[in-house]
């Protein structure tokens, strides 16, 4: 009897199911079975039902006496079994459909008993035990000659049998009750791995997606394993979801059938004796097959040695993606499953594949694909990650063709489409297929740029969504996405690159937009968006392998209203916009071989994520341009690369956030590639309007972590990037990482030293001085300055104040600087600074209260200090509505006279110029105080095209010093040149250090395009410049190869921004001003020989006899301005 008992599963799992119309009654399931090989074993857990169970006589008799007390107590009558007992009325849905008897809902719980004679009691008792189980034992009969008859065989080969044991006694209970075969079952195998068994009626499509939404999200035991089956009779699906992974780590024996028969198979295809289609590949010869079969887990080797065809099959998609970020489909006819029936191969590079199997299955709901099996397997592919197999067998229901081109294209796009996307053209409209429901909701999101800065909260991304989406404008937004299609559709015949039938469609469009659409905003965003076709110069939505959209845009479609007053500075040289799942990312340059940071911006809550959309293309362009100011000294210009990634609504934890922002990098990067890569595979897909070659270089900024840096450098590798390695700095071998060396604090402090001299009339290696800075010890700039400025200066200087984003520390006697030093070796934040070492005066802030909060914000602006070094903060920090809260409240003087911005934007224009004018502040701009770190990634760059790794490596620590020598140089001369201009103009040092910058840049434009006109003989003369840029051991070691490894244009910036600086630094602003912009390059080509003749002049009088004092004036006379003299002579 217990056994027909333990039939109904002991625990209940209730889950909410879609409504399908279907009114009976649902009892949804589960058992909590720890299962071994040998036996099955149910544990019970907390139910809302109550579950007949046998008890023992004791039981029964303790029962008897208690109910016998209470019956005599009350003078209840007694019932007969067949008023009690649910079902015994005779009513066709048993006591569902009774009347009950009014003394049934005063009887007490056990009113079901006899209440005066236990043997009435026990003979009901074993009625009602008789009767459940004829009743059971007669639905048994039926179910399992049904269950065998009907279950694919892949389901008794592939699922145990103790689970097929649960699944019918499962199934068996629920047909017994007459309730439909709604059936959630949880287990639990002896190993840890839970098993979620889904049983629902029919095998419609979406079956297996509504069971997928249904599942939970479990990130420490994720999704590792599905078998899904259909009743051959359609009548029943039954899918099961493995989370956890079997642990295995001994080695396979090679002579198990499973691998034999592999082996076997793959050793014929080698020799090119087998019937299969499968060509010869090294990765089938016996070493490299058996090397990947330790990889499998022994359910996926124990399934697939069925079938070795299948396994070389799966084995080639799992090589096509290992190591790689791709996705790849297979698909064929399986018409000896039944008509119209196809098998799907996918295999998915380091994705999470819960995730990849509801984007699969939603995909195939939507296109109508019934999936009748299908099974999900993780392959561990060592240090690049995972692969997920999903292999499913589907049904096409309806009589059009079978595209596989296409489907394989769709399944491949829907790991790297954003749910925006997804929801647009999987639910809401589902005609608009991938490519074009990325094109709108990629230009929804670019339009948010570009409006956003008028109003916000119309202009709002999702407001822009909800206007292009709607009935009554998708159409035209849909033949907007057409028009994209065409302009850059790879066939020729099929493109619409004319400019007369491109005018002839736009006109065609705007015409139904004026007599459809009232809304003027709407008209406004989709003319817009008409724009955007005819200033994009190439995209690579063609790209079959493609991770996100991008869009190489002419950089004037940023503005919101052309016809209006600019709102940019300058227009810069190329913008590269991408649109991808959870982010969006913009690459602004600002010359046409530019270098900058790629930085990370992950906001904590929705609205934060609201204020970062809206300005995410000016902070790009903001940092753009500061970095094409402070890129004056190296042959790149100026860029950066802001991406923008939505890590809300998840729930994530740290390891799922991580996961997001690390797939985010990639997708950017590899997009970025796709639109400045010149090979066959871009030359085919890609329409290119610009026609001109691009090359750009990225940096690590904000949140880019070591992992980044190797991917990006290793994909650009492969994809045929010229020189890789330059591709990204910072690498952490062949690279001079910033925050190890601190290189831009190094240069920080040199413009500190100087103005404390030159303004404050301090000299910091005698005086002593105090500063404050923000960016905490674990900082790459705050971090560094607090070292340097101990190394350098000692006891002299006092840090009064330090904060971070953990909170901020205050002393006015300052804080102790072992204990700064200390936090700045262990990599920690402030807040883990030790409070025993303040004074009493001191206090340490932390953020975890609303106060340490406002202590933090407000250090910057509260503490005096002789000089305050932003070293850190979001940009904007201090701006024109809050800069007077610098001031020292009741007097109007500042809280430090000398600002030293080591941080980017720190600080607004507007805000420097109001510090200035009302309180006498002193800033040097961000532009030329921290430039020292693109100084150091420029020299990465080219020694990564002179140098091999292992060269470079080898001479790491001599090359160092000479980058860190030529970069306090540097910062020394435009730090003299700042102030002594700034006493020349009168104006505030910002002004002086963009006129400096400006002055650079122009004389290096003129040179660069004055060097294409010289003949080569003249530009071979110059090369001295171009070895005298570089640091002495690199060109030792490889200037000889300079010319045939490093791109023509890129020697002439070098030459050009060489010279340009070196004139500037030595004769002034007003020398380069002064001089005619079409005479400006051959002023500067003369002017390089009058310096060698100069040169010569100072060689040969320093062997004149006469008094040395003399001899050394006359020197250095000659060393400030005889070049500059023998101009006027020349």
């Amino acid at each position: 009897m217990r056994q027909l008992l333990r039939a109904v599963p002991s625990t209940l799992w209730k889950r909410n199911h879609p409504t399908t119309g279907n009114t009976h009654s649902r009892l949804v399931l589960s058992s909590s079975l720890t299962t071994t090989p040998a036996t099955t074993t149910t544990t019970p857990a907390t139910t809302t039902c109550r579950w007949l169970s046998s008890s023992s006589d004791d039981d029964s008799n303790k029962n008897n006496n208690n109910n016998n007390n209470h019956n005599n107590n009350n003078n209840e009558k007694t019932m007969s079994a067949a008023t009690i007992i649910p079902g015994s009325t005779g009513s066709a849905y048993g006591s569902l459909g009774d009347t009950y008897p009014q003394q049934l809902y005063n009887a007490p719980a056990t009113a079901w008993q006899a209440e005066r004679n236990a043997d009435v009691q026990r003979v009901t008792q074993n009625a009602m035990i008789y009767e459940l189980t004829q009743q059971q034992a007669s639905t048994i009969q039926n179910v399992v000659p049904w269950f065998l008859e009907h279950m694919p065989a892949s389901y008794f080969r592939q699922v145990p049998e103790q689970f097929r044991m649960d699944h019918i006694k499962a199934i068996a209970s629920i047909r017994d009750a007459n309730m439909d075969l709604y059936l959630n079952l949880k287990s639990h195998s002896h190993d840890g791995r839970v098993i979620y068994t889904f049983i629902r009626p029919g095998t419609q499509p979406g079956t297996l997606l509504s069971m997928v939404d249904e599942l939970p999200f479990d990130e420490e035991k994720p999704l590792s394993r599905l078998h899904a089956f259909s009743a051959l009779d359609d009548s029943m699906s039954l899918n099961m979801f493995v989370y956890g992974n079997k642990q295995f780590h001994e080695a396979r024996p090679i002579d198990s059938p499973a691998m034999h028969d592999i082996l076997e198979l793959a050793a014929q295809v080698q020799a090119g004796t087998s019937s299969t289609n499968i060509a010869p590949n090294p990765i089938f010869e016996q070493d490299a097959l058996l090397q990947y079969l330790q990889k499998c887990s022994d359910n996926y080797l124990n399934i697939i040695s069925r079938m070795p065809t299948r396994f070389l099959q799966q084995r080639l998609l799992f090589e096509q993606v290992s190591g790689t970020e791709g996705c790849e489909v297979s698909i064929e006819d399986a018409a000896h499953e039944g008509k119209k029936h196809y098998w799907v191969d996918v295999a998915v590079a380091n994705t999470i594949p819960q995730v990849a199997l509801q984007h699969t299955c939603r995909l195939l709901y939507v296109q109508n694909f019934d999936v009748k099996r299908a099974r999900l397997d993780v392959i561990d592919d060592g240090d690049n990650g995972s692969v997920t197999l999903l292999r499913l067998l589907v049904e096409q229901p309806d009589e059009a063709g079978m595209d596989t081109e296409h489907l394989c294209q769709e399944i491949k796009r829907s790991k790297w489409l954003d749910n925006t996307t997804m929801d647009l053209i999987f639910d809401t409209y589902p005609w608009l297929g991938v490519k074009r429901g990325e094109i709108i909701t990629g230009m929804c999101s670019l339009m948010h740029s570009i409006f956003a800065k008028e109003n916000p909260l119309v202009y709002s991304k999702g407001n822009i969504m909800e206007m292009m989406t709607h009935r009554r404008t998708i159409a035209h937004a849909s033949k907007i996405a057409d028009l994209f299609l065409d302009r850059f559709h790879p066939d020729e015949t099929q493109r619409c690159s004319d400019d007369v039938a491109l005018a002839a469609r736009i006109q065609e469009i705007q015409t139904g937009i004026e007599s459809d659409v009232e809304n003027s905003v709407k008209i406004q965003l989709l003319n817009k968006m008409l724009d955007i076709v005819k200033h994009t110069y190439k995209t690579n939505v063609y790209m079959q392998n493609r991770y996100a959209l991008g869009f190489r845009l002419d950089p004037s479609i940023m503005e919101p209203n052309p016809t209006e007053d600019k709102i940019y500075e300058e227009v810069p040289y190329g913008i590269l916009f991408v649109h991808g799942r959870r982010f969006n990312g913009y690459h602004v340059r600002f010359r046409d071989i530019a270098r900058g940071g790629m930085r990370l911006v992950t906001p904590a809550t929705v609205e934060q994520y609201a204020l970062e959309s809206a300005r995410q293309f000016d902070e790009a362009y903001g940092l753009a341009f500061a970095q094409q100011l402070k890129n004056k000294d190296i042959p790149e210009g100026g860029s950066k690369a802001v991406c923008l990634i939505d890590t809300n609504n998840l729930n994530l934890t740290a390891h799922s956030k991580n996961f997001v922002m690390r797939k985010s990098v990639k997708a950017f990067t590899d997009t970025v590639l796709d639109l400045v890569v010149d090979t066959e595979e871009t030359r085919t897909n890609i329409v290119d309007y610009w026609g001109k070659k691009e090359v750009l270089y990225l940096g690590p900024d904000e949140q880019v972590i070591p992992e980044d840096i190797n991917w990006i450098i290793q994909q650009a590798g492969r994809r045929g990037y010229a020189t890789p390695a330059a591709f990204m700095s910072s690498k952490p071998k062949a690279g001079i990482n910033h925050k190890e060396f601190g290189v831009t604090s190094e240069g920080v402090n040199v413009y500190l030293d100087v103005a404390l001299r030159r303004t404050l009339g301090i000299d910091p290696t005698k005086d002593s001085f105090s500063v404050k800075l923000t960016g905490g010890p674990d900082g790459d700039v705050g971090g560094n300055e607090i070292k340097i400025l101990i190394r350098e200066y000692g006891e002299c200087v006092k840090i009064l104040g330090v904060a971070d984003h953990s909170g901020c520390a205050e002393d006015p006697n300052g804080l102790d600087h072992a204990e700064l030093v200390r936090l700045v070796d262990e990599v920690l934040p402030i807040a883990n600074f030790n409070a025993k070492k303040l004074s009493e005066e001191g206090d340490l802030h932390l953020v975890d209260s609303e106060q340490g909060v406002k202590a933090r914000n407000s250090m910057h602006n509260r503490i005096v200090a002789d000089a305050f070094l932003p070293c850190g903060g979001r940009p904007n920090t201090i701006d024109i509505s809050n800069y007077k809260q610098f001031l020292i409240p009741g007097t109007g003087k500042p809280s430090s006279r000398l600002i030293v911005e080591g941080a980017n934007l720190f600080t607004t224009e507007a805000a420097r110029k109001a510090l200035y004018e009302d309180a006498g502040v002193v800033i040097v701009k961000d532009s030329s105080a921290n430039k020292g770190g693109v100084i150091t990634s420029s020299y990465e760059i080219i020694s990564a095209m002179l140098l091999s790794e292992e060269t470079f490596y080898a001479n790491k620590k001599q090359i160092v010093e000479e980058v860190l020598s030529k970069l306090r140089n540097l910062a020394k001369l435009e730090a003299e040149l700042l102030f002594r201009e700034g006493d020349v103009y009168g104006a505030p040092l910002p002004e002086v250090s963009k006129i400096i910058s400006n002055s650079i840049n122009t004389a290096t434009d003129a040179l660069s395009a004055a060097l294409d006109t010289l003949s080569e003989d003249d530009r071979d003369q110059l090369l001295p410049l171009f070895r005298a840029h570089l640091p002495k051991t690199i060109a030792d070691l490889a200037f000889d190869e300079v010319e045939q490894k490093v791109p023509e244009q890129y020697i002439k910036n070098a030459i050009a921004s060489s010279l340009a600086s070196k004139m500037v630094y030595k004769e002034g602003t007003k020398f380069i001003d002064a001089q005619p912009k079409e005479k400006l390059a051959s002023v500067a080509l003369k002017y390089i020989r009058k310096e060698k003749e100069v040169a010569l002049l100072m060689d040969s009088l320093r062997d004149v006899d006469m008094p040395d004092e003399k001899k050394q004036e006359i020197l250095r006379l000659l060393d400030a301005g005889g070049a500059r003299t023998a101009l006027n002579f020349a």
